[in-house]
């Protein structure tokens, strides 16, 4: 891996200060001249000690050469503010969404496209009728996307390291994600299950305490986990396939892990729209747990949906094979900038915090 050094014209070459190299700047080139840190393809924390390469002067600054790498912090900082930036930019697609999935619409509410359903729902419920439970995804989108990335990288890097030492193990990305899934949707669940509750047509909720008390008093607190394990099947394989193809599209757009704004977007983009085409019958499954859409519920004998082998079955006396792809044009146009902006916004973030983090330790 190439070192950078930093500077008004400067080239990162040997320890002593350049011209154009502040003493601040050739202290920290010196640190890292002398652990010749670098990182592993994977890109985890700090790799095997590799001796320093003299970098092209008009090449950038990179942050998978940062010595002493990202700390969780940093990724708890980066994956918050890339969850809630992804959630609240695509909020209006992803009621699109919860609409089209509807097992049995009611006759105002069926949608031929995404385009057409959204300014339908604009000119006969109001402007910011899309917009409604979006508080609720961003208080849970925080802190769900801070455990979220810091148990991926984390977990990765150690996975990689056991199975591939040096390298990168898509075994390891797979499982990686599978687990921080886990953490994720534990803290993301209660508040899915508001937001889908407040995004269906006729919804009786208007503020999220409503929505949040009439579940409580009417269903109990277990309502808020109804669609857990169903969220879990849908989000393991679709956090697996979306990692995988993330990480293996970054070898080939970006091998040398550079901070590559257009390298994190396309790649995030495609492994959002394969991994959401491939889900999206785990996904209409738990769109019914989370809402008990009442038309849905008159075909089932307990009067509720209370698990994924129920929610399977309710879909497929409904609708047939085709109800388990009711809005899969939404999910994947959704998903497509949805990963594209969590991914670049994460990156961005990790790359910022890590090197302002690394500037600091050199000027103390």
């Amino acid at each position: 891996m190439e070192l950078e050094g930093r500077g008004a014209g400067g080239v990162a070459g040997g320890p002593a200060a350049g011209p154009g190299r502040s003493p601040g700047e050739s202290a920290l080139l010196d640190g890292w001249l002398q652990r010749g840190v670098g990182r592993g393809a994977g890109g985890g924390e700090a790799g095997a000690c590799r001796p320093p390469v003299r970098q092209d002067p008009d090449s950038g600054p990179d942050y998978e050469a940062l010595p002493a790498g990202a700390t969780v912090t940093t990724y708890m900082v980066a994956g918050a503010v890339a969850g809630i930036l992804e959630h609240c930019v695509m909020y209006p697609i992803d009621c699109v969404k919860t609409r089209m999935q509807s097992l049995q619409p009611d006759p105002a509410a069926r949608y031929r496209n995404v385009l057409e359903a959204l300014w339908r729902i604009i000119r006969t419920e109001g402007l910011w009728r899309p917009m409604r439970g979006l508080n609720v995804t961003a208080t849970g989108a925080g802190p769900a996307h801070a455990l979220y990335f810091a148990c991926y990288e984390k977990l990765k890097k150690t996975l990689s390291d056991v199975i591939h030492p040096g390298g990168n193990s898509h075994i390891a990305n797979g499982a990686a994600g599978c687990v921080a899934t886990l953490l994720h949707d534990a803290a993301m669940n209660p508040a899915e299950v508001v937001k889908q509750r407040m995004q269906m047509y006729n919804s009786p909720y208007h503020r999220v305490t409503d929505c949040v008390r009439a579940v409580w008093q009417n269903e109990g607190a277990g309502a808020f986990y109804r669609s857990y394990t169903t969220q879990l099947t849908m989000n393991v394989p679709f956090q697996a396939i979306h990692f995988m193809t993330y990480e293996f599209l970054q070898e080939h757009f970006n091998p040398q892990r550079r901070y590559n704004p257009s390298s994190h977007v396309l790649s995030g983009a495609c492994a959002g729209a394969v991994a959401a085409a491939a889900t999206t019958p785990l996904d209409v499954c738990k769109t019914l747990l989370n809402t008990q859409e009442s038309l849905a519920l008159n075909s089932n004998i307990t009067g509720h949906i209370t698990g994924m082998a129920s929610a399977f079955r309710t879909v497929y006396q409904v609708g047939g094979v085709t109800a388990y792809f009711r809005g899969v044009q939404a999910r994947v146009i959704y998903q497509i900038p949805s990963t594209a902006i969590a991914w670049s916004v994460y990156e961005f973030f990790k790359y910022l915090i890590t090197k302002r983090q690394e500037e600091w330790r050199a000027g103390k």
